[in-house]
Formats: C-alpha cells, sequence, structure tokens
C-alpha cells in the first residue's frame, strides 16, 4: 500500500493538470504584461483566500470537536468583548490592505496610456469591427469569414469555427500600442483575453487600453455584449508579427488603398459589379436581409420587391451611404468604398426577382457622397 501511494498521488497530479489544461478553470495567463500583472493578482487573492477558509474552517471544526457538549464544555456567557471587536475590525482592515496596494498598482498600470508608441481605432458595428490606424492612413472592416458564416445552420464545423475573419487585425510585437474603442451603434466590447484586455465600445464615447505583445502569434476574441441577434459572429483575429513583417504589411495595405481609388474611377461592366456586389452583400448585407433578400418579418425589411430596390436609384444609394435613424440600417459612407456601394445596389436591384436591370458605376457614387 505505501509503494501504490505515489502512484496515486501522481496519478491525480497528471490527471488533474489535464484537466485543468482541457477546460481552463483558471484565468488566462496571456502574452501581456498587463495579462500576466491580472493573472498574479488574481492568484494572490485566491491563495489569500484559500488560507482564510483554511484557517475559519480549521478554528471551526477544532472548536466543534473539542468543545462539545458530551466532553463536558460549558459555553461562555458575556455580553460585549473589546478585544473581540477589536480584532474582528482590524484583521479585515489588514487584509484589505493586502489586497489594496497590488490590487491599486494594477489598475493604474491598466489606465496608463502614456508609454504608447501607436494608436489604433476599434469601432464596433452591428456585426463587425473596423479598424483604423491613423499614422498610416489604413483603415477596413472585419467580418466573420463566409465559410463560417456558411457552416452556421450546417451540422460541419472546422477548428476555429466562427473565430475566423476576412480581414485580420494586424500588430507589431514587442510595441506599447493605444487602443481606442467606441462603437458606431449599440454597446460592444472588444475582447481578448490573452491580452488581458476587455473594453467596452460604447456609441458616443471612447474608451481606451493598451497593450504590449511579447509574442509573436494569432490570437482570437470575440464581442462580449449582447449586441444584438449576430452578436455571436463577430469575432476578433488579431495577428502578432515581427516589426519588419508589420512593416511589410503597412506598405501592402497602402498600396491596396490606392488600388482601391483606381476602382471608384473605372467603368464596370454588368457581369463585373454584380459579382462583386453579391460578395458585398453576403458580407455586409445578409445578416439582416437574408441571402435570399427576404428578410426576416417585422424585424429586417425584404429587398425582394422593396420599394428601395425597386425604386428610384437616388434614393436606394443614399440610404446605403447615409443608413435611416432609429432603425439597424447603418451608415456605409465611412465602411464601404464607391465601387463596393456601386457593385452592392447594382446587386440589389438584380437579385431577389427584381431584375430592374439598373447599372450604378463608381462616379454615381462618389458624386452623391
Amino acid at each position: 500500500m505505501s509503494k501504490l501511494m505515489p502512484l496515486l498521488g501522481g496519478l491525480v497530479v497528471i490527471v488533474s493538470a489535464n484537466v485543468f489544461a482541457k477546460y481552463g478553470f483558471n484565468m488566462t495567463q496571456g502574452v501581456t504584461s498587463i495579462s500576466r500583472d491580472i493573472y498574479g493578482l488574481h492568484m494572490m487573492v485566491f491563495w489569500l483566500c484559500v488560507a482564510i477558509a483554511i484557517i475559519v474552517f480549521g478554528v471551526m471544526i477544532y472548536s466543534l470537536v473539542v468543545h462539545r457538549k458530551s466532553q463536558g464544555a460549558v459555553a461562555a456567557n458575556f455580553h460585549e468583548s473589546t478585544k473581540a471587536e477589536l480584532l474582528w475590525t482590524a484583521i479585515p482592515i489588514i487584509i484589505l490592505v493586502l489586497m489594496a496596494v497590488p490590487a491599486s498598482i494594477v489598475l493604474i498600470d491598466l489606465e496608463d496610456t502614456s508609454k504608447a508608441e501607436m494608436t489604433i481605432k476599434i469601432t464596433g458595428h452591428q456585426w463587425k469591427w473596423q479598424y483604423d490606424y491613423p499614422k498610416e492612413g489604413i483603415s477596413f472592416i472585419s467580418n466573420l469569414k463566409q465559410d463560417s458564416k456558411d457552416l452556421i445552420y450546417s451540422g460541419n464545423r472546422h477548428e476555429n469555427y466562427l473565430l475566423e475573419v476576412d480581414n485580420n487585425l494586424v500588430l507589431p510585437v514587442d510595441t506599447p500600442i493605444r487602443l481606442l474603442i467606441t462603437s458606431n451603434d449599440v454597446i460592444h466590447n472588444w475582447w481578448v483575453p490573452d491580452f488581458g484586455v476587455k473594453q467596452d465600445a460604447n456609441p458616443g464615447f471612447i474608451n481606451d487600453a493598451w497593450v504590449q505583445i511579447d509574442e509573436i502569434g494569432t490570437y482570437r476574441g470575440q464581442c462580449a455584449e449582447l449586441c444584438g441577434k449576430d452578436h455571436g459572429f463577430m469575432p476578433i483575429v488579431v495577428d502578432v508579427v515581427s516589426k519588419a513583417d508589420y512593416a511589410k504589411w503597412v506598405l501592402q495595405q497602402q498600396a491596396a488603398k490606392a488600388a482601391t481609388f483606381a476602382k471608384s474611377s473605372k467603368t464596370w461592366r454588368e457581369e463585373e459589379l454584380i459579382s462583386l456586389g453579391q460578395k458585398v452583400y453576403n458580407t455586409n448585407c445578409s445578416s439582416c436581409h437574408g441571402i435570399t433578400g427576404k428578410g426576416i418579418s417585422g424585424v429586417f425589411p425584404a429587398l425582394k420587391g422593396s420599394p428601395i430596390a425597386t425604386g428610384d436609384i437616388k434614393k436606394h444609394i443614399s440610404i446605403v451611404l447615409h443608413g435611416k435613424a432609429g432603425t439597424a440600417m447603418a451608415s456605409y459612407k465611412n465602411i464601404l468604398g464607391d465601387a463596393d456601394i456601386a457593385a452592392v445596389i447594382t446587386f440589389e436591384r438584380t437579385a431577389f426577382g427584381n431584375q430592374m436591370g439598373d447599372l450604378i458605376q463608381p462616379v454615381q457614387i462618389k458624386a452623391a457622397r
């Protein structure tokens, strides 16, 4: 039996470690100094609570066993005790101070964004994220990847189901980065567990945070605020790369931006507009209006045979550019380029049986802005 006990003890440790790794009962340590500080604070408070529980329940169990009536113990009879009052006041104060000092240090560090070397603006939309790099002049929308959308109503799943996007946020390693987080419509929440960042995105307000990521890799997160029917379909994917690779990526994005401007000045053929328009529609419009354009009765209007998609072209352009106040119809003026808006309007007026035969060119969108 004595030889068996160490083996059983080792098995318990192995099983416990496997269970811990699989189910992740504890907090994520993360890859930033902030996330590790939060983890350290959490573990300090946890073990302090464990120590308090051991002492309190130890004394209680000891008292129940040693001072029971069957052993002839007689309960003390007193009304007030100055010593007891001082003890149960002073000890909790000391414990709270022991927790408050390191907690205050971490909280102050969380709010201090003065050390940042670059800034990223993050804007939540229903149901996507917009990332702006002010210094680099880069801006793009990050949507749930189409292959995940295609699997939503099927039984098939892949490893990162609902955790893949079409445009990843790219950040350099070992760089203090300030994050400005806001929203264009309702309250969202930008949350990446490995970064130790979980910040509300409130319309009309800007919250900030900062990160300095120590390890190259891909990190995933999600919107952590219930923001509407597709709340579960707006993940976050961050690629952390070397500073040299980040510089190359910036040049590629700036070249792509120049190409987008070039697309806005050319005259598009019908098949080009419809092909691009279908992609833009599936990414940006299908969540509300549906793949078939039938919408959701009483919630999101149908485009199939609608007065907008079959009526005045100028009104159609206007509502896509500027949105509609008091509804979920967002403004795409600062989200999509002229070519994308022209293409999606052409698609909406051609698909779903509308067959209006209208071709909208990017120059028309540019003139309507």
